[in-house]
């Protein structure tokens, strides 16, 4: 799905799941976006919100693909937001860094 799909999704009680390591994060990430680095997820499932829909991205949606395979394989319902942050701040939706102040796609 398109960032605007996704933001729909979230504004319904999706959560947004970025899974960008911290670097990238702390550039710039969605304000509402929970973080969980894809190579953490495996052991970080119990950290995952239960019954809530997963709208997983990275920087360009590689990375959440193998994510949200990973998440349906583990019983979440997830779906992948194509383009990932690049489409995000390209379509003119919300980006801050770990600060606060206006982010960055690193």
């Amino acid at each position: 799905m398109g960032p605007e799909e996704a933001l729909d999704l979230i504004d319904g009680g999706a959560v947004l799941l970025d899974v960008r390591e911290d670097s990238e994060w702390e550039a710039g990430h969605a304000p509402m976006a929970r973080h969980v680095p894809l190579g953490q997820l495996p052991e970080r499932l119990d950290d995952l919100p239960v019954g809530n829909h997963l709208v997983v991205i990275c920087r360009s949606g590689g990375r959440s693909g193998r994510a949200t395979a990973f998440l349906l394989q583990a019983g979440h319902e997830a779906t992948n937001v194509e383009g990932g942050m690049a489409a995000w701040a390209a379509a003119g939706l919300p980006v801050e860094a770990a600060d606060g102040s206006p982010g960055v796609i690193a």
